[in-house]
């Protein structure tokens, strides 16, 4: 099941790194469409879900084109149409997106809250896992098995999703396997759209960031949120994003947050180049040399070793990358997609006891076993 929802699409990242220092990609994902309506307000106009994030959509990509000629603009639906959750992230993955906007609204079933009427505010949220312990924790995986259940509307989810059912807590174990290598990016964007929102939007209040497994975000090999623009269930928030109004100041907040983001991922891609270039001209010839050398562990080629695996990515990432946090790790190139291990070691025992300390460092990490280019998980 992991490898299957990690693998689509990881080659399209590879190459959109490869293709430019710039962020010249976006896809825009107005969530739901065709039979699936997504939140319906509980009001006399019955005012769909599908309907207010396409229109937040449309005007997201339109703003885009006009004020980036250049970029070029990915939308997963731009009518309405019924699109598969994995189908989503694996349409931004085949154009090379260097970010993905997901936009849905939220809603409050008055089972389980007495005083849904007043439940009001946006969010933002990254992949991860929710916090466990509090009202936030159920509200947000409430929110989450929703909008996982769209795959419940797809012919054969059961085989499509290798058995992922959204309602099952247990099938959230696997959200606990993987390290999300674009999580820095994410957060930074994230944050980036809650200001601009709290700044411009129609709605008043700001729920704040979160990470949260849903499996859209899962599936994607680049920066990516997903955007809760507001309660569709409370009357003020639908008020403010279902108006012509209301649906520019979204797009116009979400277009100033990746206008952002643009300028520094820009301009950080571009520093970092240069520098390596600068460090290229001016480095000795002796530490050019041993520089290939210094990116692994002391693992003979060929050899099995066991080490903790962190992440899998779809990009080929610097052993210099801040995500490593100060470790040097082992690059094991998959077909489509790339593992890096730390604490490598030919020493079972001796691995076990690096793990301690890489696990502390990396939640999530699992030990691993690697062998003629595959990796095995250790028991």
């Amino acid at each position: 099941m992991i490898l299957l929802l990690l693998g689509t699409g990881m080659e399209a990242a590879a190459q959109n790194k490869a293709k430019g220092l710039e962020l010249n990609t976006i896809c825009i994902d107005p969530g739901h469409g065709g039979h699936d309506a997504g939140c319906i307000s509980r009001d006399g106009t019955k005012t769909m879900e599908k309907n207010i994030v396409l229109g937040i959509g449309l005007k997201l990509r339109d703003l885009l084109k006009e004020g980036y000629p250049g970029m070029k603009v990915v939308m997963t639906r731009s009518d309405d149409r019924f699109i598969q959750l994995g189908e989503r992230a694996a349409i931004a993955n085949r154009n090379n997106s260097g970010l993905f906007v997901s936009i849905h609204v939220n809603s409050v079933d008055p089972k389980n809250n007495r005083n849904w009427k007043s439940v009001t505010g946006f969010s933002v949220h990254c992949l991860g896992q929710s916090r466990t312990g509090s009202d936030l924790f159920t509200s947000n995986m409430n929110l989450v098995k929703r909008e996982n259940s769209v795959i419940l509307l797809e012919d054969d989810y059961t085989t499509t999703y290798q058995g992922f059912n959204p309602n099952d807590p247990e099938s959230y174990i696997i959200f606990n396997l993987m390290q999300n290598s674009n999580l820095s990016q994410s957060l930074d964007f994230a944050e980036k759209v809650a200001s601009k929102m709290d700044a411009e939007g129609p709605v008043a209040k700001n729920r704040g960031i979160s990470q949260d497994p849903f499996l859209v975000l899962w599936k994607t090999t680049m920066p990516a949120v997903l955007i809760e623009c507001g309660f569709i269930t409370n009357s003020s928030d639908l008020e403010g994003m279902r108006s012509e109004a209301g649906q520019k100041k979204i797009a116009k907040a979400i277009y100033d947050a990746i206008s952002d983001f643009k300028r520094n991922y820009d301009h950080s891609m571009t520093g970092s180049k240069t520098q390596a270039r600068e460090t290229e001209k001016t480095a000795p010839a002796a530490e050019k040399e041993a520089a290939p050398e210094a990116a692994e562990e002391a693992v003979p080629a060929g050899k099995v070793f066991y080490g903790v695996q962190v992440v899998a990515s779809g990009h080929k990432m610097s052993p210099s990358d801040k995500f490593f946090k100060g470790y040097t790790p082992v690059e094991v190139a998959g077909r489509k997609y790339y593992k890096y291990i730390l604490g490598a070691s030919e020493d079972l025992g001796k691995a076990k006891e690096n793990s301690k300390k890489i696990k502390a460092a990396f939640p999530g990490s699992f030990l691993v076993k690697v062998e003629n280019g595959t990796t095995e998980l250790v028991k």
